[in-house]
């Protein structure tokens, strides 16, 4: 039993020793190594590049090593009928809900503004609502999504999200749909992006969305670059539509070095390390979904590629 791995950061002996301690049956191959193609029973992959998976022909199983999946769905060459498992594991939803935490409760208390105050030597006494008085929306309501509003909710924020269907959750108004996203945008002070990319959702955080939100609303995305116009976001900030912007997703990554969003003082950029996934615990989840294919179940967190996540 093999599978191969090409993961980011140049990490593959932190993969292999994690799954070796995950399943040591399965044999790790990095992705340059000299195998045998029809070898391969399962790939592990992260910005593998179009056509890089159709030399493997015995796939029962494609794992991606982050939540999105357009990485592989974007391939035409991909292998066809074989199943793809997005990357569900607790520590990279424990990441998400840190860095979303972290932002909305920054933006919440003013601290962009109190920033500028410090540096300006300025002491002005700003007034802020508690937290049942902020109001947070999720656009997107997928895992990492549920798992940042239960740690929001601890602090008794004002709750919505809006996906494409329908989804009842306690505690949370709930938006579907074309015409509630302009009622879901209207009660929005925080925005939270965690859509998946997909065809419908690319540029979605566009000047016209914008608009649909309250004046000097925040806007915080981390779900792809590909969601955003950042032209758009310049001139939504400019315009004070958008009070400020923590963006850890971009349309080109790295950033490049001439990028306007680099010195704007109302955006704060994170090198898409919102979260990021752990080999040790990652792995065990794999590893279970193998065992399940063995078993001749269905592996959990699989893809609905029509859908697009």
């Amino acid at each position: 039993m093999k599978i191969i791995i090409k993961p980011d950061l140049d990490r593959e002996d932190v993969w292999i020793e994690a799954f070796g301690a995950a399943a040591p049956e399965l044999e790790c191959v990095v992705w340059d190594a000299a195998v045998d193609p029809a070898s391969i029973d399962y790939a592990f992959v992260w910005n593998q590049g179009d056509g890089a998976l159709r030399r493997f022909t015995n796939l029962k199983c494609i794992f991606s090593l982050g939540a999105g999946v357009d990485h592989l769905l974007r391939d035409p060459e991909l292998p066809a009928g074989v199943p793809i498992v997005r990357m569900v594991e607790p520590e990279l939803t424990r990441g998400m809900s840190e860095y979303v935490a972290l932002h909305v409760l920054r933006f919440h208390r003013e601290g962009p503004v109190l920033d500028e105050q410090q540096r300006a030597r300025i002491w002005n006494e700003l007034l802020t609502p508690t937290a049942p008085g902020r109001r947070v929306g999720f656009l997107g309501f997928g895992v990492l999504a549920k798992a940042c509003a239960r740690v929001l909710s601890g602090f008794d924020f004002d709750l919505a999200c809006w996906s494409r269907n329908p989804k009842a959750v306690a505690g949370i108004e709930s938006f579907h749909g074309p015409e509630g996203l302009v009622a879901f945008l209207a009660r929005t002070e925080i925005l939270v992006c965690l859509l998946p990319l997909t065809p419908q959702t690319t540029g979605i955080l566009d000047q016209a969305l914008f608009a649909g939100l309250p004046r000097g609303a925040w806007l915080i995305n981390a779900g792809r670059g590909g969601h955003q116009v950042e032209a758009d976001i310049l001139a939504a900030l400019e315009s004070g539509q958008l009070a400020g912007a923590a963006l850890d997703v971009f349309q080109s990554e790295p950033l490049p070095a001439d990028h306007p969003f680099w010195p704007h003082p109302k955006i704060t950029i994170s090198p898409h390390i919102a979260s990021v996934t752990q080999p040790r615990s990652a792995a065990r989840e794999i590893v279970a979904n193998i065992r399940r294919l063995q078993a001749g179940e269905a592996p959990h967190n699989i893809v609905d590629t029509a859908a697009g996540y």
